[in-house]
């Protein structure tokens, strides 16, 4: 299965260092933008199906991707939500909660790496069971497109931290049953240059 990864354009949330987590997020004039710029970048891609987190932002993202390709399902799945910040959510966070030491702090307060891979991981073997031979495509959240790309690379859930995904960033990657995927490519924004 080919996967095709991005994220949700710059939200007003984002511009103000907001949280996010499960709030809505609304984009920015330059989050449509970038929405607008990543889905004629993916135009031509034959698409079996586009996954969407059932997160505002992610859903206005992938709805102007789907303009490109009307014939191509449009799923959305609380799998590929944002990571849970619970009373965080909504608020400016007084220390960066992506270094593990600092997660460490918020232990128990937000959703936990291990309990984001395992939603990715969920999404990902959904997506290959329906579609092994296909194209698809996932619009997610810096977090779990993390998640994702740490259980893609099967790599430990401290090397999310080591990961850069920037709004609207390309990933492609082909899933293989054996289990040997392939990385073709990792957080690409020359869409935005």
């Amino acid at each position: 299965m080919r996967l095709i990864l991005t994220r949700h354009g710059e939200t007003e949330e984002n511009k103000k260092d907001i949280s996010q987590g499960h709030i809505p997020g609304k984009l920015s004039a330059d989050g449509k933008k970038q929405a607008e710029k990543v889905a004629l970048r993916l135009k031509n891609e034959k698409l079996d199906c586009i996954y969407s987190s059932d997160l505002a932002r992610a859903i206005d993202t992938a709805r102007f991707i789907a303009k490109h390709h009307k014939k191509t399902p449009l799923i959305i799945t609380k799998d590929l939500r944002e990571t849970d910040l619970r009373k965080w959510s909504g608020k400016v966070i007084p220390f960066d909660i992506r270094t593990e030491a600092n997660r460490k702090r918020f232990y128990g307060q937000i959703e936990s790496r291990a309990s984001m891979r395992r939603r990715a991981k969920k999404a990902l073997d959904k997506a290959y069971k329906k579609y092994p031979d296909g194209c698809v495509l996932f619009v997610g959240h810096a977090g779990i497109n993390k998640a994702l790309i740490s259980v893609i690379m099967k790599k430990p859930v401290s090397f999310m931290s080591k990961l850069k995904q920037h709004n609207t960033a390309v990933n492609i990657f082909e899933i293989r049953e054996d289990g040997k995927h392939k990385i073709h490519l990792l957080n690409c924004k020359k869409h935005l240059e």
